[in-house]
């Protein structure tokens, strides 16, 4: 891990109706730092990126932001805490325009635990981040492809200043063109200091942005260590990604 703790996660079990999910989840992102959440698909990526995020139906265990308490709270108090969640179905507003979506997630500039500010991000910086969108700030959500509503997505989350950010299968259904994009992006949100935690299953997305790695299997972590690690051990690859 690189900095300070952004984010613990400890024993953390999660349920939908009587069926457990999550089985005693463990998990720390530093500040800066890249981790990215691997498995196959039911392996309990999502669900534990929810669970964090105060959306699971019921959730125990210790999750800790900064060091504070953040299990048991509202969604809407969560992300006031500075954590941005970026889902797996994209949830744009179809019928307003890329500029209205981004005004939807504005929140004012934030500052690190010392003091010292955050990165803060505006429509001209996104713009940047995403020239596609740049070129089409008019155009309605509902009439954009789905590698410029994901780009949204990520685009009008980070309006909200977030200090890290939950990034649920941000390769999954786009074009491989997008899915480039996509790594560009991650890699520019890490070097503002964005803490980012990624549900993956593209092998080669998370070994080209992510410096960690949890493996689950059936709502548990099998395997942790660097990404470099995983990307180079080919058993571990077949046994828990099918690859």
């Amino acid at each position: 891990m690189t900095g300070e703790p952004v984010l613990e996660v400890g024993r953390l079990s999660a349920w939908y109706g009587a069926a457990r999910i999550l089985f005693d989840v463990g998990l720390t992102v530093g500040r800066g730092e890249v981790v990215a959440l691997m498995g196959r698909n039911g392996a309990g990526k999502s669900t534990t990126l929810k669970a964090i995020m105060g959306l699971a139906e019921r959730a125990e265990g210790d999750v800790r932001f900064f060091g504070a308490p953040i299990l048991g709270l509202s969604p809407h108090r969560i992300a006031g805490r500075g954590i941005g969640y970026v889902p797996e179905d994209r949830r744009i507003f179809s019928g307003l325009t890329l500029e209205e979506n981004l005004d939807v997630g504005r929140h004012p500039p934030r500052a690190w635990p010392d003091g010292t500010p955050a990165p803060s991000w505006t429509p001209e910086r996104l713009f940047e981040l995403f020239p596609n969108l740049g070129r089409m700030p008019g155009r309605p959500g509902g009439q954009m492809s789905g590698g410029e509503q994901q780009m949204l997505s990520v685009a009008r989350t980070l309006m909200g200043n977030p200090l890290l950010l939950l990034l649920d299968e941000p390769s999954e259904g786009v074009a491989p063109m997008i899915v480039r994009e996509m790594a560009r992006t991650v890699q520019d949100m890490k070097a503002q200091g964005l803490s980012i935690l990624l549900s993956e299953q593209n092998l080669g997305f998370a070994a080209e942005v992510a410096d960690r790695v949890y493996v689950l299997e059936k709502g548990s972590v099998q395997v942790t260590g660097t990404m470099a690690d995983l990307a180079a051990d080919a058993d571990a690859q077949a046994r828990y990604l099918g690859v």
